[in-house]
């Protein structure tokens, strides 16, 4: 059996998953307990959450409730640790705005123009919108995995994620002799594919994890 283990949080990605499955106070969730639940019989050397640091300007309430929970998490345990990425606004176009804007334009029947006009001011104010994008996360943890792997620093990884972009790195690492699991609520079909086991948790797991 593989020794030594390294958790690896893709924060965003394992958010979302356990906010889909119903998992109760995310916030009060110890990582100390939840790694060592999911390595067993082997060494915990570490858990590494991956996420995305909020601009303070742009958000400062999320800003400082992304703070605390960081503080809380480096605070529970000496082996975990933060890695932060960057977050981005990047402006989208809405294709249901534009689509009821191309129907308007071309509706064969006459509707009462006080209600044409509203809706086309509603379909033109709503055709592009300011969504924020997580940046460099993924990267920064699939580097570090293969890296991590290269330097012989563990045995085993847990990667705490259903997001298919990581294949490469868990080839890449299982290619330099290591196992690498998968854990999450959520269905991935394409990491399952590749790692040594896909664990799939449901919200029971998580009740002696606070």
């Amino acid at each position: 059996m593989a020794d030594r283990a390294v958790l690896f949080v893709d924060g965003n990605n394992w958010y979302h998953s356990l906010s889909g499955l119903g998992v109760r106070d995310l916030g009060r969730l110890d990582y100390a307990k939840i790694s060592e639940k999911l390595v067993g019989p082997r060494e915990w050397l570490g858990t590494r959450y991956y996420i995305g640091k909020v601009q303070q300007a742009r958000n400062p309430r999320l800003y400082a409730d992304q703070r605390r929970f960081l503080s809380g998490l480096q605070a529970t345990d000496p082996r975990i640790s933060v890695h932060l990425g960057r977050i981005e606004s990047r402006t989208v176009r809405n294709e249901a705005a534009l689509e009821l804007r191309r129907y308007l334009s071309g509706l064969a029947v006459r509707i009462d123009m006080g209600v044409f006009h509203d809706l086309m001011e509603m379909a033109t104010r709503h055709t592009s919108s300011e969504v924020m994008v997580e940046k460099a996360v993924d990267v920064m943890l699939a580097v570090d995995l293969v890296s991590m792997a290269h330097r012989d620093e563990f045995d085993a990884a847990y990667l705490l994620s259903a997001d298919g972009d990581f294949t490469p790195a868990v080839e890449a690492a299982r290619g330099l002799g290591k196992t690498v699991y998968a854990v999450s609520p959520s269905p991935g079909a394409q990491l399952g594919a590749v790692v040594r086991a896909f664990l799939r948790l449901d919200a029971d797991w998580f009740h002696d994890c606070y």
